[in-house]
């Protein structure tokens, strides 16, 4: 038997993580379900190992903000499995629809940018030496069109403004990891039926996760550097 693609998604207790940890699972990966609240992280583990037969999945304690966690991520993986292939950078918060750009309050900006966008980055920084040996390394950063520059207004200056600079930040590291053969792409799952989402989204959750398990799963000659839904480029 061959050895499991070895997957780490984050804010994967629920919502748009957990379809992708899911679905990595029904792939045969070796799932790392990353999350904030370790008990969380550990019941959101046992309902793929109920729903997927034969699954692979280990909950890990992950607060994407916290240098400390990501330190003692680092140690977990170096004494088991060893390795990691494929990163879906996916915690993120606050769709702040209630803020205007003129009058949104920045500390609760500050504390957007430092989950979506510095948490992506610092375990990029932490975790690519794992997926720059791997001979399967996918980096995946879950965006939003509503970071897209074309599409940006007045509202939702928080969480657009986050995603904007997650997308510059896959281009760099596209840019980066490009001679190790490593894959880094940002996907927009579009808007899903989720606790940040909201009832009266169109798109359920395992179609958004399965436009983020495209690019985790892409062939080695696969596109690199870009942006897209549904296997599909949008425009930055």
């Amino acid at each position: 038997m061959s050895t499991p693609i070895v997957s780490l998604v984050t804010g994967a207790n629920r919502g748009i993580g957990l379809g992708v940890a899911r679905q990595l699972a029904q792939r045969g990966h070796h799932v790392l379900l990353g999350s904030r609240d370790l008990d969380a992280g550990r019941e959101a583990a046992e309902t793929v190992r109920r729903e997927v037969s034969d699954a692979l999945v280990q909950a890990v304690q992950i607060d994407v903000t916290k240098a400390s966690d990501v330190a003692a991520l680092v140690d977990t993986l170096q004494q088991s499995p060893g390795r990691l292939d494929v990163l879906v950078n996916n915690a993120a918060i606050d769709y702040d629809t209630d803020q205007h750009v003129l009058t949104a309050d920045l500390d609760r900006v500050e504390r957007v940018w430092t989950t979506n966008t510095l948490g992506p980055w610092r375990l990029a920084q932490a975790l690519s030496p794992f997926l720059r040996e791997s001979p399967h390394g996918r980096l995946v950063n879950v965006s939003s069109e509503a970071g897209a520059l074309h599409a940006l207004r007045t509202g939702t200056p928080a969480y657009s403004h986050s995603k904007a600079a997650l997308n510059a930040i896959t281009i760099m590291l596209s840019a980066a990891l490009k001679d190790d053969g490593v894959l880094v792409n940002a996907v927009c799952p579009g808007w899903v039926r989720t606790d940040m989402g909201g009832p009266n989204a169109h798109r359920s959750v395992e179609e958004g996760a399965a436009s983020v398990v495209w690019a985790a799963t892409l062939p080695d000659d696969g596109p690199r550097g870009g942006f897209f839904r549904d296997g599909k480029p949008l425009d930055w």
